[in-house]
């Protein structure tokens, strides 16, 4: 699972109004390269929007992040979850 965070940037906020309509493009341009989204949000607060999703590797939610980064309307965060069956998982290989 990947939760992404997202600021827009001044290119971005100058052009607002289009803000759904690229998040649109993004969730297909997430989906086109195998990904799934859960959840794509905009939010108050120190990041305008959040999404959750998975991909089918760390290489393709790199990529997606670098994409979407490029075009210039937000900058982007990207953290690797687990659910809590995962993060036992992990904790179960320890010493």
């Amino acid at each position: 699972m990947y939760v992404g965070l997202y600021k827009m940037t001044e290119k971005g906020a100058g052009d607002i109004k289009k803000a759904p309509e690229r998040m649109k493009d993004a969730i297909d341009a997430w989906e086109a390269m195998g990904g799934t989204t859960r959840v794509v949000v905009a939010t108050m607060g120190e990041y305008d929007f959040v999404s959750v999703g998975e991909a089918p590797s760390d290489e393709v939610a790199a990529t997606f992040a670098a994409a979407l980064a490029s075009k210039g309307f937000v900058t982007t965060e990207t953290l690797r979850g687990f659910t809590p069956e995962e993060f036992a998982g992990l904790l179960a290989k320890l010493p």
